[in-house]
């Protein structure tokens, strides 16, 4: 099975590394960690004009995002995973969508911001979208409220 679970730097990412950890996979599983590094916004939200545009991530986020990826394939190995790690640039949504088709995955992961009513509509929601469009089954982990920190 190919798992692919989309990390950052939040709690709810956290969350859904934990629960990864903690369940059984078929053996022979492997586990994608992908840390998306998105540009700045007037890149993204753009018109779409055809043109490709070169877009550059700002070191730090670059720094910060390979920084997650690797903690969190760090913690997969110790719990005894086979894992590999990808850092596309772009927008979340889509970046996670084009590497379930490209790595032919079984599976997403990935945790829930809660996000509700003009937080959702003005930020948008990568699992909503992932949910949505994804062509494999999809896993959203949610935050539980008995957990204790």
């Amino acid at each position: 099975m190919r798992i692919l679970i989309g990390v950052d730097q939040s709690p709810h990412s956290d969350r859904a590394v934990r629960f990864v950890t903690r369940m059984r996979w078929p053996a022979g599983s492997r586990v994608i960690v992908a840390g998306v590094m998105t540009p700045p916004l007037s890149a993204v939200a753009g018109v779409d004009t055809g043109v490709s545009l070169m877009v550059e991530v700002a070191p730090e986020q670059v720094a910060e995002t390979q920084a997650r990826v690797a903690e969190v394939e760090a913690q997969l190995r110790a719990a005894g995973m086979a894992t590999e790690t990808r850092t596309p640039i772009g927008d979340p949504r889509e970046a996670l969508l084009r590497l379930v088709e490209d790595e032919r995955i079984d599976l997403i992961v990935l945790g829930s911001h809660g996000r509700t009513g003009l937080a959702k509509l003005l930020l948008g929601s990568v699992s909503s979208h992932v949910v949505t469009h994804a062509h494999c089954s999809v896993l959203v982990v949610k935050e539980d409220p008995h957990e204790t920190a």
